[in-house]
């Protein structure tokens, strides 16, 4: 049995916990603000859940996993929280048949749609509907409490809310607090998002994202209902859609509604901007209101452009990239950081 100590309670350092207990492992779990934290980069409505990389099968082959991770987590947490929707992603037609192959290859199943099945969503020019009909989409808030309450309840679990880490020693594997305390334990595992940065080195690049949320016409709020996820859509292929359901909106955003910054004050004028963009993503747009814009920020590791977990020492590790991919892996990073934690206790 290891000590694993935990800061940030975003739904990787989350999960991470959950995973920890249920392997025998005592956990501390410590963030900043309360547990889960509504300020994590881990909040929002929905997150997709797909597998698909063509041209990379093992990472289609890991990623295929995460549904069979979902599921059981929704059935240890409890509460319905993986919407299993699907997810449509266009794709060029001359790259139909290498997608299919790279998906045969990992046992993903897969569904080429019909031109007319998504009538009310624009495909760039010459692509085609791929459907991946085991993934879904996550309702992210829902799989924060979840795993909250799960950890509260659980006896070798410690949940230290309002404490901000300000000092990290990656050789001894000690956190400084805010009060001047320090924690320890046999493995340590940042999850502090793009604040990672500020305690160790962990080189990441922060962006600011506009996501608009929208109120399709009530006449079309059954197909939306039953829309799957989609992705690589619009006329330049950059945008995404998050159906709504369960009480949520339909979600839009795009690389084209995003830019890296410095800092979280730097601030946007883009509720005109992202009007534009809605046009160009849906085929009736003037029929949708914008219910809402938000303003948020998600990091990536600076040499991969994804979510990379480094190791700043010998019992500390950290993973400083948000967003929909931190989101969707975080399982993955929860399942090494057990397999850490073993060798850890064993080493002991």
């Amino acid at each position: 049995m290891s000590r694993v100590l935990i800061a940030g309670a975003g739904v990787t350092g989350l999960i991470t916990a959950v995973r920890c207990a249920r392997a025998g492992h005592r956990v501390t779990l410590l963030d900043r603000g309360p547990i889960p934290n509504p300020a994590a980069g881990s909040f929002d409505q929905h997150r997709a859940v797909r597998a698909l990389a063509p041209g990379d099968p093992a990472a289609t082959r890991a990623a295929a996993a995460l549904h069979r991770h979902w599921l059981r987590l929704q059935a240890l947490l409890g509460g319905e929280f993986y919407r299993r929707i699907g997810v449509v992603t266009a794709w060029p037609a001359d790259l139909v048949d290498a997608a299919f192959e790279v998906a045969a290859r990992a046992e993903l199943p897969l569904a080429l749609l019909p031109p007319k099945a998504l009538p009310h969503i624009v495909l760039p020019d010459r692509h085609l509907g791929i459907h991946e009909p085991e993934a879904g989409v996550l309702l992210a808030e829902r799989v924060l409490h979840a795993a909250g309450r799960w950890l509260r309840a659980h006896p070798a679990v410690t949940l230290r809310p309002w404490c901000t880490v300000v000092g990290v020693d990656a050789d001894a594997g000690r956190l400084t607090l805010h009060d001047g305390t320090d924690l320890g334990g046999d493995l340590v595992l940042l999850a502090t998002g793009a604040w990672t940065r500020d305690l160790v080195e962990a080189p990441t690049v922060l962006h600011r994202q506009t996501t608009v949320y929208l109120r399709p016409p009530a006449e079309l709020s059954e197909w939306w209902e039953q829309a799957p996820s989609a992705g690589r859509i619009g006329a330049d292929g950059t945008g995404w859609l998050m159906p709504p359901g369960a009480g949520t909106l339909l979600k839009l955003s795009s690389s084209e509604l995003c830019r890296p910054v410095d800092t979280f004050a730097e601030t946007d004028d883009t509720r005109a901007i992202a009007r534009q963009y809605v046009d160009r993503i849906l085929t009736e747009p003037h029929r949708y209101r914008i219910a809402a814009v938000k303003q948020c920020h998600y990091s990536v590791d600076a040499v991969t452009g994804g979510a990379a977990l480094a190791q700043p020492g010998p019992a500390v590790w950290a993973r400083a990239a948000t967003g929909g991919d931190g989101f969707r892996t975080a399982p993955l990073v929860a399942d090494h950081i057990v397999e850490l934690a073993a060798a850890a206790g064993l080493a002991a």
